[in-house]
């Protein structure tokens, strides 16, 4: 109890400024002190929370810009699995062509030798067949 306050009966009190009180003045500021801190604290924890919604908002942000990215990647990732199956494809058929092409030239080889063995076989008996008639 303060000095100053003066206990009136029935735990009234007087105050500095004798006005009637029910609660002793070193009570009264403490209250009002309590009140203070706890509307510092309420104030604080606002703004924590507003922070927090921030930063949530924020991060929701982020992980949706971050989904999208992602799915972009995956996009982008099929997209050179189907060009590479295409690749190997492609690349197939013209190692197929390639044997084919090959053959076709050792057929026309084979040919053009045959042909020329007959063209010999020809000029030949055409030699004999004019020297023949010659004698």
């Amino acid at each position: 109890m303060a000095e100053d306050d003066v206990q009136a009966p029935g735990n009234l009190h007087f105050d500095d400024l004798n006005k009637l009180r029910v609660l002793p003045s070193d009570v009264i500021d403490e209250t009002t002190s309590l009140r203070d801190e706890c509307k510092g604290f309420v104030e604080h924890f606002e703004e924590y929370q507003k922070l927090v919604s921030k930063f949530t908002d924020l991060m929701r942000d982020l992980s949706k810009e971050v989904e999208a990215q992602k799915m972009k990647a995956v996009g982008s990732c099929n997209l050179l699995k189907t060009m590479r199956k295409q690749r190997d494809t492609q690349q197939q058929k013209l190692k197929e062509l390639i044997v084919e092409k090959t053959l076709q030239l050792e057929r026309c080889k084979v040919e053009a030798d045959e042909l020329q063995r007959q063209e010999e076989e020809q000029r030949d008996f055409v030699e004999q067949f004019a020297s023949s008639k010659m004698t």
